[in-house]
């Protein structure tokens, strides 16, 4: 149990400076892309720190995969949102 809590505090510590990473992209270009990938690895980091917090990740798994969902379909829409204002 001891490992899967350093684990997923690596897992948050790595996806909040991911998010910090594509913020400051964000603020540099103003670029919706930018800023959906910071949006998703803090909800990522979010995640992984409330099941370090609960302790037992069972218990609340149903909504991390709903949070994790979420995340892929912003960054799906980001992506195809960049690639449709390109071929105009």
């Amino acid at each position: 149990m001891l490992i899967d809590g350093f684990a997923l505090g690596f897992v948050a510590t790595t996806s909040l400076v991911a998010a910090m990473f594509f913020l400051r992209f964000w603020v540099r270009t103003r670029d919706f892309l930018f800023m959906a990938f910071a949006i998703a690895f803090a909800f990522q980091a979010v995640a992984s720190a409330y099941m370090v917090v609960v302790g037992n990740p069972n218990r609340v798994r149903s909504w991390i995969y709903a949070v994790y969902l979420a995340t892929y379909l912003l960054l799906l829409f980001a992506i195809l949102r960049k690639n449709r204002r390109a071929r105009r």
